[in-house]
């Protein structure tokens, strides 16, 4: 499928999602956010066999934020944009995609994740990031609130003080600081996060994929849940699981003692 602002690429059962407008960091464009909602279907598709998502950016960025240059949208302040219809119409339709995907996400940091590009990142279930990439929330730069989901994820990631901080400063978090807080889960050589996530997404892509969607979907339900509720989605999802063919060939696996074949199924 051709798309403007994306690439999508499949390496056997591992979907490669790039940003794909090296010239302005990738910064987010109407079209751009059409065409990730478009390539998030295409990856879903069963056709398509993906059973991990990796999500990336061409060039020196990962993703610069919201592009404020775009020709589809009135960035003229008072009395042009509503920007919270752009949130409703464009992003968080595609925000709750990536949330509901029925696969594992590891997100590539290649450069500066800034502004709604800094939630993206954080949609990775796994986030990697290159020495040279950073995190901004820009926000506050240009007089808006962080969007994309950031003002649930970030507190709970890293505590209200740190959200804050990151949010009311605008000041850049470095990788060496996001590992410390608990942000990101690695850090590679830039010439190797590439090579590092894709072997990650096979490890991923070779386990047992509606466990694996099930283990994404519990912990984010958990997030708002008592106790109590979240030991009945346990049970509600651990029946689902029960009856995969992977949990039979798991229990045989371990039983002849060698290595489970999953087949994603």
């Amino acid at each position: 499928m051709d798309y403007q602002r994306v690439k999508v690429e499949f390496d056997g059962d591992i979907a490669l999602l790039t940003f794909n407008h090296p010239e302005a960091l990738n910064a987010v464009s109407r079209q751009m956010i059409r065409d990730l909602e478009q390539a998030v279907r295409e990856v879903e598709e069963p056709a398509n066999g993906a059973r991990c998502l990796v999500m990336t950016g061409a060039g020196r960025g990962f993703c610069a934020g919201a592009n404020l240059n775009d020709p589809e949208a009135n960035m003229g302040g008072q009395g042009g944009l509503d920007a919270g219809e752009v949130l409703g119409k464009y992003y968080n339709p595609l925000f709750l995609q990536l949330r509901d995907l029925r696969m594992p996400i590891i997100t590539a940091v290649n450069g500066p994740a800034a502004g709604v590009g800094m939630s993206f990142a954080l949609m990775g279930d796994l986030v990697l990031a290159g020495r040279s990439a950073y995190f901004l929330q820009a926000f506050k730069r240009i007089g808006l609130i962080p969007d994309g989901g950031a003002t649930f994820v970030l507190p709970r990631l890293i505590g209200w003080g740190r959200a804050m901080e990151l949010s009311l400063l605008a000041e850049k978090l470095s990788v060496e600081k996001a590992l410390e807080w608990g942000l990101i889960n690695r850090i590679y050589d830039d010439d190797q996060l590439l090579t590092e996530a894709m072997n990650m997404a096979r490890e991923l892509a070779a386990g047992p994929t509606k466990a694996l969607y099930l283990i994404r979907q519990a912990y984010w339900k958990s997030i708002d849940n008592s106790f109590e509720q979240q030991l009945q989605v346990e049970r509600i999802f651990q029946r689902e699981a029960g009856k995969t063919e992977d949990f039979a060939e798991g229990v045989l696996a371990f039983r002849e003692k060698r290595p489970a074949r999953f087949k994603g199924r």
